[in-house]
């Protein structure tokens, strides 16, 4: 009987274990392990991939979605999304492209776009928290009336080349680091710093995961909400001053993928909705994995549509693991 006793005990410890380390795994953002396992697969099949250089380019292609994702995860963080971060990266290509703003100075050609972020988030702010509108809608229809004016300023047709000034600054390095992954870095740093130690991300956190308390407990909750969205705005034209500068041409053609792009890699990240949860590292990491995914299956030939097909099987899995989570 004693035996019989210490073995349930030993089996029981070791389920209590595995339940345990099971549980640690699922509370890991699933973009640490889609960035494993897409690393090992470069490894195996195309170790020339691994150089630092190669996966430095690879990693300041993704630089602008990078940036506009610190916006996107901190609207979700408060119960909110922003669609409109592809129109914002539109009018921001025709801004810089269009020759409106030629012989401009540097600054002005940052500033100009920054400025239209601040108004297209400061609007979706107000409209969602304050007129209560549905931040779906609100972002969304914002995003089609900005490709709207862009596609009838340029009658449906591309605009010019982007000033060489910000076609430098994209291609600059400092040592063997593009600067354009010099600036994400620096980006994700202020963000998560806001995040962590500042009251406005214990606010944000406060109302993600229970806006009602929130609001009964006295917390600014329109104004934390219209905060993120400007935020959200802002880092969006900054992304796509890079997202152009980078490009080199004017387009009107990536809009909806680089918004898609953006929930996605916030989820992947760890952030979701309705918990108040998910930092920067985990989204960080989510774009990073997703570049050198595409990266991946463009030298493998794979188009467009496979590309599509896999990364909304990763959203899929993402959120079967958050569903996991929460039971």
């Amino acid at each position: 009987m004693a035996h019989t006793f210490e073995t349930s005990s030993n089996a029981g410890g070791a389920n209590h274990w595995v339940r345990a380390l099971g549980r640690r795994l699922i509370e890991i953002p699933p973009a640490y392990f889609v960035l494993a396992a897409v690393l090992v697969a470069i490894a195996l099949l195309n170790p020339n991939l691994m150089k630092p250089q190669v996966l430095l380019t690879f990693i300041r292609q993704s630089a602008p979605l990078g940036v506009a994702v610190l916006g996107q995860l901190m609207v979700m963080r408060a119960r909110s999304i922003d669609l409109s971060i592809g129109g914002v990266f539109i009018i921001t290509n025709y801004l810089l492209t269009s020759g409106l703003l030629g012989g401009q100075p540097v600054a002005m050609l940052v500033l100009v776009p920054l400025a239209v972020g601040l108004v297209v988030g400061l609007v979706n702010g107000a409209l969602i928290a304050l007129v209560r509108a549905s931040a779906v809608i609100v972002t969304l229809g914002v995003s089609i009336i900005l490709t709207g004016i862009v596609l009838f300023m340029s009658s449906g047709r591309p605009p010019g080349r982007v000033p060489d000034e910000l076609r430098a600054i994209a291609n600059a390095r400092i040592d063997v680091v593009p600067v354009p992954v010099i600036i994400w870095v620096v980006a994700a740093i202020i963000v998560a710093v806001l995040l962590r130690t500042l009251i406005f991300g214990r606010y944000l956190t406060a109302i993600g995961s229970n806006p009602q308390a929130a609001r009964f407990s006295g917390l600014p909750l329109p104004r934390i909400v219209v905060t993120t969205h400007v935020l959200s705005g802002l880092l969006a034209a900054l992304g796509g001053v890079m997202f152009t500068a980078a490009l080199g041409v004017g387009s009107v053609k990536f809009g909806p993928e680089i918004m898609m792009n953006s929930i996605a890699a916030t989820i992947l990240g760890g952030v979701t909705f309705g918990s108040g949860r998910g930092g920067v590292a985990g989204p960080f990491v989510g774009v990073v994995a997703f570049a050198l995914l595409f990266a991946l299956m463009t030298v493998f030939g794979i188009q467009e549509p496979g590309k599509l097909i896999v990364q909304g099987t990763v959203i899929a899995v993402a959120a079967i693991i958050y569903g996991m989570r929460t039971r």
